[in-house]
């Protein structure tokens, strides 16, 4: 642990003791309602406990992020996802097998017996399995998170830990470094909804790399 004037406790995660320290403290922290910043495998990103109505609340008013922009919700396990969606489309779950762990959000309905308030999203969910070992680490203990980028709305995506607490360290209990990400691309997202899925935004996988898997996607 090292001191920050911005956030309580800060975690350099390429120390085994520092890393084990912080994910105990990560997930104590999201255990008691409070946002962590860790590190995933496209940017840096501040982390509630997808549970946790406050909590999430939290989060969107860090971000200065209403709630017609609802938070994704990162899983440690592919197999996570069955407990999460009324149903998993076909083309989906092809998507899944292909590009996850990866840049890869997938959005579905969500089962409404789930007792979490993402923001507006009208029955649906934003999943994603992060391509991270630290992330994945903390979210085997938490279980979901709703996981949106450390950065203030309409501010570049922090990649790396400095960054993230420049941005929302005061809102914060938690913060894991774990080294700069390489890029500032978010994940692609495709919707998964309707009878066709349908690409709603590009990211670090391309259209063609989708359809390489599910022809018929729209983009």
């Amino acid at each position: 642990m090292t001191d920050s004037a911005l956030v309580a406790d800060l975690y350099d995660c390429s120390d085994p003791e520092g890393r084990a320290a912080g994910l105990d403290a990560a997930a104590a922290a999201i255990g008691a309602g409070k946002l962590v910043l860790l590190p995933t495998d496209t940017v840096y990103g501040v982390a509630a406990d997808a549970f946790t109505p406050a909590a999430v609340t939290g989060l969107l008013a860090a971000k200065n992020r209403g709630r017609a922009m609802p938070v994704p919700v990162l899983i440690g396990e592919a197999s996570t996802l069955g407990g999460l969606v009324v149903n998993l489309p076909p083309v989906a779950n092809d998507l899944a097998q292909a590009f996850w762990p990866g840049g890869l959000t997938l959005v579905l309905e969500h089962a409404p017996s789930l007792a979490w308030d993402l923001g507006d999203a009208q029955g649906t969910v934003a999943v994603r399995l992060p391509d991270d070992d630290l992330a994945r680490d903390l979210l085997r203990r938490t279980g979901p998170l709703a996981v949106s980028s450390a950065n203030r709305s309409g501010r570049p995506a922090a990649t790396t830990a400095q960054e993230a607490v420049d941005q929302l360290g005061t809102h914060a209990a938690v913060v894991l470094d774990g080294g700069p990400r390489s890029a500032a691309t978010p994940s692609t997202i495709v919707d998964c909804t309707g009878p066709v899925p349908r690409v709603l935004r590009v990211g670090v996988l391309t259209v063609d790399e989708l359809r390489g898997v599910v022809p018929e996607i729209e983009d």
